[in-house]
């Protein structure tokens, strides 16, 4: 009976294991969104960073998703959308630095 209990207990605290990563991983993206923003960086190895990124969640979330795993599903979705918006903003910022540069040169 101790056995069982015990491979029980060991079952429920593997359950807490996929929560507890996602919640890292989200975390982590919202550490790396808001370096981004305070640099503001427009690094491209940010943007191609992203790119691989978001191909690489997509895939999870197709993996995820044929597997029937919820806290997959969670963390992948929701790094994408952060890694989505992390991208437009890298956009929009070299695009902004790309304007600005382009006014102070000299018209030939």
């Amino acid at each position: 009976m101790l056995v069982i209990c015990t491979r029980m207990n060991s079952s429920e605290t593997l359950k807490v294991i996929p929560y507890t990563a996602t919640s890292l991983s989200v975390f982590g993206r919202f550490i790396f969104m808001y370096l981004l923003y305070k640099n503001k960086s427009t690094n491209s190895l940010s943007l191609l960073f992203c790119t691989l990124s978001i191909i690489s969640s997509s895939m999870w979330i197709y993996y995820s998703l044929q597997m029937n795993d919820t806290p997959l599903v969670m963390r992948s979705s929701t790094e994408i959308t952060l890694l989505f918006l992390s991208a437009v903003y890298i956009v929009k910022n070299k695009v902004a630095q790309y304007r600005s540069q382009q006014r102070i040169e000299p018209a030939q």
